[in-house]
């Protein structure tokens, strides 16, 4: 029974990481776009913009696309080996990319002056991405929340499996399962073969064999 549990956990973890990393390339994708924008503005500029400082939004959100990845790599090795190492570290990451999400939403909803909190993007990708969310407000919530709560979904189901634990056997033609082992221990065990030379009759038993008929 728990064999079938923990299949089942690790098949959902598979999912659930599939969608993370749905959205870390959908990220990268995006930023790589951004990125391909801005150095073609630069192109377009006559000294070619070396006064302007770099488009810190971009790489911050190509680096966050990339740390999703990387996080979804490592919890496909821990769904499929339920190694311990493997699923601690897996939560970590996890819960650090939740700490970090809820950390920048407080500050967002709470901080009227929020903006100031971040260096200016000279690129204009910020305002734009900003007015965006402004816009499709309703939309963007629920996209943010589906997606803080894949990653919360993932942190339970690595808890569950790291409780259920490894694999404790593995089916082959050589191992037997536990049941199977006492049957094998009652059997009959054969009587052990010794090797050695073969044993003839002895000489005086022939000898006497041979006074005897002599002596009729």
């Amino acid at each position: 029974m728990s064999r079938i549990a923990r299949s089942c956990v690790q098949s959902i973890l598979k999912l659930v990481n599939s969608l993370i990393a749905m959205v870390g390339m959908a990220m990268i994708l995006y930023a790589l776009w951004m990125i391909k924008v801005w150095q073609r503005h630069m192109d377009e500029l006559p000294f070619g913009g070396s006064d302007h400082q770099a488009p810190w939004f971009m790489y911050a959100f190509l680096g966050l696309g990339i740390t999703l990845c990387v996080i979804t790599c490592t919890g496909h090795v821990a769904a499929e080996t339920a190694n311990g190492c493997c699923l601690y570290l897996y939560m970590l990451f996890v819960f650090l990319l939740l700490m970090l999400e809820a950390g920048v939403t407080t500050d967002v909803f709470l901080n009227r002056n929020w903006e100031q909190d971040f260096p200016e993007d000279p690129s204009g990708s910020f305002t734009q991405f900003k007015d965006f969310v402004r816009s499709n407000f309703e939309i963007c919530k629920w996209i943010g929340l589906t997606i803080v709560s894949v990653q919360g979904l993932s942190l339970l189901l690595a808890m569950v499996l790291k409780a259920l634990g490894p694999h404790q056997y593995y089916d082959s033609d050589d191992d037997y399962a536990p049941e199977r082992v006492a049957l094998l221990m009652n059997a009959a065990q054969p009587p052990p073969y010794v090797v050695g030379d073969p044993v003839y009759g002895s000489k005086n038993a022939w000898n006497v064999r041979i006074t005897d008929k002599a002596n009729r």
